[in-house]
């Protein structure tokens, strides 16, 4: 780590009360934040908490509401990618921005002026020189579609420190990349710093903000709730340090004798049989593999899985559900081995999926709504006979549907894409708690919505856990968790590092498990 001298510093960016609203949520509230020169700033939270849209005002793709943006000590507006651009603010995004069918050379050139052809071999040389003062290797020209991830984001990192970038920002830089990858990549953030830019990463895995950072800032909620200077976190174990972190991220100092508490965990729910479960299950993954995984849920159960996200959590979703397969172990449903069935016979059998994706998963966005609500049935009697469509039993099965969960649509033929995401969520639950479901996995189901939505969804999981079926509930949020599930388990690193029922002591057992300290 590189030692902290702000004190003798100019910040390079100021973010004062920064303020950003959306309809029906407050996505950034009042954030003060200071960049420094020579530091990997870690901003850390979990889905939800705010940082992609911090990330979306520095990169002049949004502006604040309230507050204000100054950049060696100027208030600034960053009122395009291009403004921040020239005020030396570059961004790496998850999702590369490169042009597959271009080679690096001529991505790199775009942008540039418009009436003149770009000289390919001054623009090859400074990329050339530039990789090799940072220690990267790029081949200015390399198409950039027959890139590795690794390779387009060197790339990218290269082209926004041609185009004179002081600030780069690594927006979950590491997310799909190996973990080989992703150290090569912390090794060049350290080399960046150490030539005086700064770094802004952007992460919710705690080992990569332990391992690169200089100074670590937490969002929740859309709240900057606390940060670790380097003089502090120099003065930190790692475990105390993963501690303090997990603390703000998940609010575990607040008390718990005020909150709902799940009603198993009073003794007045009773359970049935097991009916979804996995025995020493293992998952090959390059990100993150699964070792070991044992898990039951029981008839009328709601059995939450907590855990910084990351971890694990879409991989088990995912394996249980039939989209992912397993290296070993057992699926259970209802008692039978399932592992070697499709998705198409799991959902039949009644285990059904409500995934995190919404939109790029679970919908097909400019298909009418009900058609998507049949989106898992599509050739399926009474809809279809013989290959054809039957359009007044889809539509008497989308009125239904529609009213039964209150789904706000103008038309039954309006594409989905175009609703909100609360209504897009309440017509995924429709579609996947119809029919014979017994053992239902969401994972994340309120991730975006508004408390309105957000309350909405919850009493639907619980009215269906009220009616015998068997929900597993992934979720970052710790409070819906403590709301809704009769026991809680803690991922890790791929494992189930422990479980607890839900009582008055979970939160802090469950934060102990997550930052580590349990005994």
């Amino acid at each position: 780590m590189s030692q902290n001298l702000s004190a003798l510093k100019t910040p390079v960016i100021t973010l004062s009360q920064v303020t950003k609203r959306y309809p029906g949520i407050i996505a950034n509230n009042r954030i003060d934040l200071t960049l420094w020169p020579g530091e990997v700033h870690v901003l850390l939270g979990e889905n939800g908490a705010g940082k992609s849209t911090l990330v979306a005002m520095l990169s002049g793709l949004q502006q604040p509401d309230e507050g204000h943006i100054a950049v060696d000590g100027r208030i600034q507006s960053l009122g395009s990618p291009r403004r921040a651009h020239a005020v030396g603010i570059g961004t790496v995004f998850q999702h590369t921005m490169m042009v597959p069918g271009l080679s690096v050379v001529d991505n790199i050139a775009l942008g540039d002026t418009w009436w003149r052809r770009p000289d390919r071999r001054r623009y090859a040389a400074r990329i050339n020189d530039l990789a090799r003062d940072i220690g990267v290797a790029v081949n200015p020209f390399a198409r950039a579609g027959s890139l590795s991830l690794g390779e387009l984001q060197q790339a990218e990192i290269v082209r926004t420190l041609l185009r004179g970038g002081r600030v780069l920002i690594l927006d979950e830089a590491t997310a799909m990349l190996t973990p080989d990858n992703a150290q090569e990549l912390g090794q060049l953030m350290r080399r960046l710093v150490a030539q005086g830019l700064t770094v802004v990463f952007i992460t919710h895995k705690l080992n990569e903000a332990l391992d690169w950072g200089d100074r670590i800032s937490v969002l929740r909620r859309g709240c900057k709730v606390g940060e670790i200077t380097p003089q502090r976190l120099g003065t930190l174990s790692r475990r105390q340090a993963t501690g303090e972190i997990v603390e703000m991220m998940f609010d575990l100092a607040v008390p718990t004798a005020n909150r709902a508490i799940a009603t198993s965990a009073l003794g007045k729910k009773i359970l049935g049989e097991p009916v979804l479960e996995a025995r020493d299950l293992d998952v090959a993954d390059a990100v993150m593999p699964l070792k070991g995984i044992e898990l039951g849920v029981r008839a009328g159960e709601i059995v939450g899985i907590a855990g910084i996200d990351g971890n694990g959590q879409k991989q088990l979703a995912e394996v249980l559900a039939g989209q992912r397969p397993l290296a070993g172990g057992q699926i259970l449903l209802a008692g039978e081995p399932i592992e070697h069935w499709s998705i198409g016979q799991r959902r039949r059998r009644g285990l059904r999926y409500v995934t995190d994706d919404r939109i790029g998963e679970g919908t097909v966005a400019t298909f009418p709504i009900a058609t998507n609500l049949l989106l898992k049935q599509i050739g399926d009697a009474p809809y279809w006979r013989r290959g054809f469509l039957q359009a007044q039993q889809i539509a008497r099965h989308a009125r239904d549907r529609i009213k039964e969960y209150d789904i706000r649509t103008p038309q039954l033929d309006t594409p989905i894409g175009t609703l909100s995401g609360g209504n897009i969520q309440k017509a995924l639950l429709a579609r996947e708690l119809g029919g014979q479901a017994q053992a239902v996995i969401f994972a994340k189901p309120t991730h975006g919505l508004d408390v309105q939505n957000s309350q909405s969804i919850r009493d639907r999981i619980r009215r269906a856990a009220q009616s015998g079926v068997a929900v597993l509930l992934i979720s970052t949020d710790l409070e819906e968790l403590l709301e809704l599930a009769d026991r809680i388990a803690v991922m890790s690193q791929g494992r189930l590092v422990g479980n607890v029922d839900n009582d008055a002591l979970a939160r802090g057992r469950i934060g102990a498990m997550m930052s580590g300290t349990a005994p």
